[in-house]
């Protein structure tokens, strides 16, 4: 028994008497489930902790997988064996886990993971310092994703394998050691996917049930592959997937996620150039795999460094321009949600590359509660799990993993489907378990912006007022570009966490961000105030040039002043045109959720000077302002790394400063989901 599972029991027992109950209560006051799972959650770790019932994992390496057009892929299959190593011949359900990032990482992690107390001393030594209060705590909070179950869920669960189930890790076409050109999610790779269920199904190892897991890339290909509906293909367990991604992260509100695309094109570039040196060696080597690399070494490579130095858009190359704006490209790559049919746990976060997306995943999906179940956590992308199995928060994700496809593979009344379904970190509370998202009892209300100070902000490049009441004085507000944005939380959501290590002192706390913003922020709420669903700004703009590009965020500020993002967004003031047929408008009249059209045919250059006006919808979030805190917005006129315009934009945008426009008869403001009475 290891020492990990030993400390696992042992906290999940000190636990059990109060999470028996399992009721939890919200700032609203209404009972729910318990985000721990209670006295489920508790028997979940016990059941992944205990001693396996198969002592050893046998590996089959780069097993050729043949699709219907002649590409041969690569997979690793991790079966369970007995103590002498061999395979056992029992039928069992597979897990596939299909990467882009080769198969060679998940085997060098996981083998790393199987060194004899390795692992145990990497959970100690994290939960070992509490580096809260400290210049370092950025470092604690990206360890804890050692300790939340995620590394398994994106490697291999040998604990999965060994209760009973065979993965399976295969490269997607063109990666790794797999033929074949990489397609970024594209059609041939989704068939792929449903191939390789099915070839799946029919081995002898296999009792034709197969679920889906992984995370990021692996977990949108979970999603597309269970819109296709293959008969074997049981359960999903997709961490962090996307499915808008030109909105989520490659071009939000027309401005590119330059501190997360660059980079993991060159990873995914970097590592499907990696050879399979033991057939080298062997004199094996495939030649097919050679030359399909040779056709394409640098997918997407030209076009990003085309879109990005391009002075105008007629000097893109029609390639170049599908990938740069929304249409047929990101149409072909998106789930059919709606068709999937098979029990499905999704992991998001709020600051996660992906948040705009998941939770419209989790309610486009047309299964009742229980067999579609959301995990929202306080997480980025690269801290998925992070806090996971601590006390009041869900358990690991591996835990989770293994009672999901425990449920749907194996048929065993655990509770799984009784947890949830919608488990949300709180943002200024906590966890807490609902019924839906956005919860119950939404009412949109308006909260204006005013140039009269609040007398909380003087840091910032303007201090205004969040009021109920329209203001009757005018103003016109200057914000210029600049890049505090490094040090800020759209920072560390736009590099998927890793400038998370620059501490909270950037990631929970706008202040040194907002020295080049405006800044309105409202009265202290007198009551526990609920915010639950997207949200819209509306401004009223003027600019210097034919285009701009507005970054806004909506902040907690506590009585001490800390200003705390809750959520963001943006929009490249050419591409402000709005698709009425796929947005949505509260019962008040005022935008909720619009949706931009992200096209070079809609584009609508700024005439300087004159009063235009724009909606931005910020990606949707949950969070409770506690008494005595404020709300704020801030408004920017950049924010890198977490956006910056393409080429052409940047260039008619003149890198000037840009202002808003405070009028009585023509106001802005930001319309909020409220739950519950106006709080103001």
């Amino acid at each position: 028994m290891s020492d990990r599972g030993s400390l696992s029991r042992a906290g999940a027992l000190a636990l059990s008497g109060a999470l028996t109950i399992g009721l939890a209560l919200t700032p609203g006051g209404a009972a729910t489930a318990d985000p721990t799972g209670g006295a489920d959650g508790a028997k979940w770790l016990a059941t992944a902790d205990a001693p396996p019932e198969y002592p050893v994992v046998a590996i089959d390496w780069d097993v050729p997988i043949t699709m219907s057009d002649g590409t041969v892929l690569k997979g690793n299959i991790y079966r369970p064996a007995d103590a002498s190593g061999k395979p056992i011949d029992t039928k069992m359900p597979s897990i596939l886990n299909v990467t882009p990032y080769t198969k060679l990482v998940s085997n060098v992690v996981d083998s790393m993971l199987t060194v004899p107390g390795l692992e145990d001393t990497l959970v100690d030594l994290v939960n070992s310092y509490d580096l809260a209060g400290t210049p370092l705590d950025g470092v604690g909070e990206t360890a804890k994703v050692l300790t939340g179950g995620g590394i398994r869920v994106f490697t291999v669960n040998r604990d999965l394998v060994r209760s009973g189930y065979t993965q399976v890790v295969v490269d997607a076409r063109g990666t790794g050691f797999s033929q074949g050109q990489w397609q970024t999610l594209g059609p041939r790779e989704q068939r792929d996917s449903v191939e390789i269920i099915d070839w799946l199904s029919k081995q002898p190892w296999s009792n034709g049930k197969v679920g889906m897991a992984g995370v990021s890339y692996s977990g949108i290909n979970s999603l597309q592959a269970a819109g296709y509906q293959p008969p074997a293909l049981k359960a999903i367990f997709p961490t962090e997937p996307g499915n808008d991604l030109i909105r989520d992260i490659v071009g939000t509100g027309g401005g590119l996620g330059i501190g997360f695309m660059p980079l993991w094109l060159a990873l995914v570039n970097g590592t499907k150039l990696i050879p399979d040196v033991q057939s080298l060696a062997q004199g094996r080597f495939d030649q097919q795999w050679l030359q399909d690399r040779l056709r394409d070494p640098l997918t997407l490579i030209a076009e990003l460094s085309e879109v990005m130095t391009a002075p105008s858009v007629n000097d893109l190359d029609p390639t170049t321009l599908r990938v740069a704006q929304d249409g047929a490209f990101y149409e072909e790559r998106k789930a059919r949600v709606e068709n999937i049919a098979v029990p499905t746990m999704l992991y998001g976060a709020w600051h996660d590359i992906f948040a705009n997306s998941e939770p419209r995943v989790y309610n486009a999906i047309p299964l009742p509660a229980g067999q579609k179940q959301l995990i929202m956590s306080d997480n980025y992308h690269v801290t998925f799990g992070g806090g996971f199995g601590d006390d009041g928060a869900p358990p690991r994700l591996d835990v989770l993993e293994r009672a999901w496809f425990d449920k749907w593979l194996k048929g065993i009344d655990n509770g799984i489907d009784r947890y949830g379904p919608v488990t949300l970190f709180q943002q200024g509370n906590g966890w807490t378990t609902t019924d839906q998202f956005p919860r119950a009892g939404v009412e949109y209300q308006r909260m204006y912006l005013s140039d009269a100070p609040s007398g909380t902000a003087g840091h910032a490049a303007r201090d205004g007022s969040l009021v109920a009441g329209t203001p009757q004085s005018s103003a016109r507000l200057t914000a210029a570009p600049g890049l505090r944005g490094f040090c800020s939380r759209d920072g560390a959501q736009g590099t998927a966490g890793m400038t998370v290590i620059l501490g909270s002192v950037c990631s929970k706390d706008s202040r040194i961000q907002e020295a080049e913003g405006l800044a309105f922020t409202s009265a202290p709420v007198a009551e526990p105030t609920e915010l639950s669903g997207p949200v819209n700004l509306h401004l009223e703009t003027v600019l210097d040039a034919p285009d701009g590009f507005w970054a806004v965020t909506l902040n907690d500020v506590a009585p001490d002043g800390t200003s705390t993002t809750l959520t963001n967004g943006a929009l490249t003031a050419s591409l402000r045109e709005v698709d009425e047929a796929q947005s949505q408008r509260s019962a008040n009249g005022d935008y909720a959720e619009p949706h931009h059209k992200l096209t070079v045919s809609a584009r609508r250059p700024v005439i300087p000077g004159q009063v235009t006006p724009v909606d931005i919808n910020l990606v949707p979030t949950d969070a409770v302002l506690e008494p005595g805190h404020r709300l704020r917005v801030d408004i920017y006129a950049a924010s890198v790394p977490r956006y910056l315009p393409l080429g052409p934009m940047r260039a008619d945008g003149q890198n000037r400063p840009q202002h808003v426009q405070l009028s009585a008869d023509r106001p802005s403001f930001v319309n909020l989901p409220l739950v519950g009475a106006k709080a103001w």
